[in-house]
């Protein structure tokens, strides 16, 4: 326990003394007891104060051009993921005209069944809803492919299905609604 308050001393210590702040008469070896020192191992023992150059000092161009900087390419990677991510978490402005008829709430079924979680699942398996013969004999299952070309035109792919919804014609709105689809 005292090596850890200790270490959280000496870390707060040198952030204070960093940016100038904290009590300047009191530093932090002389604020821990004899005891506290003793009792740690060398190899828990915090960095002595010559390990590292003063927090005054300044690095030198050739110091700062030799330390590593964030790779780009991660940053440029993980950036589209995350902004995919978070588009796919709110509802597209297409998603309004599923709204009339679907939730996206789990098992709060209205004149068409619950999209939460549909996506890769087969075809007419949302408990509590009554799907149509010909949906629950269509053999589909929810992926990218299936919900594209059901997305477009319902009663083409499953004829005689109870959606009278007469498609959504632009691909780049079906590709938002996909999108959010995978995300519920």
């Amino acid at each position: 326990m005292n090596r850890i308050w200790l270490a959280g001393a000496l870390g707060t210590a040198a952030l204070l003394s960093a940016c100038g702040g904290g009590n300047q008469e009191s530093a932090p070896s002389e604020t821990a007891s004899a005891t506290d020192t003793a009792a740690a191992p060398a190899s828990d023992a915090a960095p002595a104060a010559t390990d590292s150059a003063p927090p005054s000092a300044t690095p030198s161009a050739t110091e700062a051009a030799a330390r590593p900087s964030p790779t780009p390419s991660a940053s440029k990677s993980a950036a589209p993921a995350m902004a995919d991510a978070a588009a796919a978490a709110a509802p597209p402005e297409a998603f309004k005209q599923c709204q009339v008829c679907h939730s996206a709430t789990p098992g709060k079924n209205g004149i068409g069944p619950s999209l939460a979680g549909i996506y890769g699942t087969k075809a007419a398996e949302v408990p509590g809803y009554d799907f149509s013969d010909a949906m629950k004999g269509s053999g589909l299952t929810w992926n990218e492919a299936t919900l594209d070309k059901f997305l477009t035109s319902p009663q083409t792919v499953v004829p005689g299905t109870k959606m009278t919804f007469g498609g959504l014609k632009d691909a780049d709105k079906r590709k938002a609604v996909i999108a959010y689809l995978k995300s519920l």
